[in-house]
């Protein structure tokens, strides 16, 4: 952990405080825990499913679309902490599928049920197919699992984002909407979620990309403005964790961030780890000339570099963990927030948002824009910040 954190300009952890304090209470939880973990096989679900296994649960299954992902977790696992009492198993299943819905109702049998799966990136709204797949995961499949886990009358943890808070993009809307869900849902089943950070070098990432172009020998782009927090992904499961275990009905936990340490740019994260790897920086001017000098700076121990100002569609300016008018309680943990939301009385507009999802459905084809209509409706101050280009057009 200790090289990521020098990388995201950090020297501590974030939540050993807490997990020193707590970890009896948590140990205790655990081992007399049943657990379904849906996603288990992505980056924060992978890093879930470690802390869960180490505490000796009574049953751990992990759900995934990812065959090779689970494959390699379970080798992870088997190498790091070996085996356990409990029954740990993996599946290699879509939550959305009717295979799913026959594996639950096959056992069933669990007190909590946590939701890591998700369309995690902006480049995912760039067309309406994939858009609508993302409303799918991020917030239907999502309800459907909260009511299993209410047939289930178990605890249901949900992965958000720090992105759902006056979000600019449409995954951080589909999240909004989805809390705004799992809100109204929380009247039936015990529900609690986290907003993340960005999680360093998670699968997919920029960050993770650095390590794929010095693999293939290949320039490293970043934007030079866009400011992000980061957690690392051992901190992510913990994070996942406290908000499962320890998280009241309707809470959303949050990590405490400080905009004066912790904010860093992805082209200062890129610098220092070109350095860490032995590398020294080059900036390029341009795509082509990163690409014509890799082999020649490589032999004098230099990587070339093209960092730029961000100018691709739902990039945020900046993050944020709430909102105005949110309810947010600082004092029940020393490293972590918590945003105290009520299940709100929308239960009309949700239902028509949902409506109006099927009915685009139902008529076999639809653009971006009758989508935006939608979330715009059940979200009126959302302002989505379309530029025109996505991060598909961009190195």
């Amino acid at each position: 952990m200790n090289t990521v954190l020098s990388l995201i300009g950090r020297d501590q952890a974030l939540f050993q405080t807490d997990l020193d304090s707590l970890e009896p209470l948590l140990a205790d939880r655990v081992a007399q825990g049943r657990f379904l973990i849906v996603g288990g096989a992505g980056s924060i679900g992978q890093a879930v499913v470690k802390e869960i296994f180490r505490r000796q649960p009574q049953k751990l299954h992990v759900v995934d679309i990812s065959e090779n992902n689970l494959a390699e977790l379970v080798r992870d696992i088997r190498s790091r902490f070996g085996y356990i009492d409990g029954d740990f198993a993996t599946f290699a299943l879509d939550s959305g599928s009717l295979e799913f819905e026959a594996f639950f109702n096959a056992d069933g049998h669990y007190d909590y049920i946590l939701n890591l799966s998700a369309l995690k990136h902006v480049r995912s709204e760039k067309d309406p197919f994939t858009l609508m797949r993302m409303v799918d995961v991020n917030i239907f499949h999502s309800l459907r699992l909260a009511e299993l886990a209410a047939q289930a009358k178990a605890k249901y943890f949900c992965v958000s984002t720090d992105k759902a808070a006056n979000p600019v993009n449409m995954m951080g809307a589909s999240k909004r909407i989805m809390e705004m869900f799992l809100l109204q849902q929380s009247k039936h089943v015990s529900v609690s979620m986290a907003r993340f950070a960005n999680v360093a070098f998670s699968d997919g990432s920029l960050l993770h990309s650095f390590n794929q172009r010095l693999l293939k020998e290949q320039p490293i782009v970043a934007p030079n403005d866009v400011r992000r927090y980061f957690v690392t992904p051992e901190e992510s499961g913990q994070l996942c964790l406290m908000a499962c275990l320890l998280g009241n009905n309707g809470d959303i936990l949050f990590p405490k961030l400080s905009d004066k340490l912790h904010l860093i740019t992805f082209a200062e994260i890129a610098e220092k780890y070109l350095k860490q790897r032995g590398f020294h920086p080059i900036l390029c001017s341009s795509e082509s000339e990163a690409r014509e000098r890799v082999q020649e700076l490589k032999a004098q121990s230099c990587w070339p570099c093209l960092f730029t100002r961000s100018d691709t569609t739902g990039e945020k300016d900046f993050e944020e963990f709430f909102v105005e008018g949110e309810q947010v309680d600082d004092k029940r943990f020393d490293s972590l927030g918590v945003v105290k939301n009520k299940a709100f009385q929308q239960d009309e507009n949700l239902a028509a948002f949902e409506h109006g999802v099927r009915q685009l459905k139902q008529q076999g084809q639809w653009q971006k824009s009758d989508i935006l209509t939608l979330f715009t409706r059940l979200l009126p101050n959302f302002h989505h910040k379309e530029l025109g280009r996505y991060l598909d057009e961009k190195m």
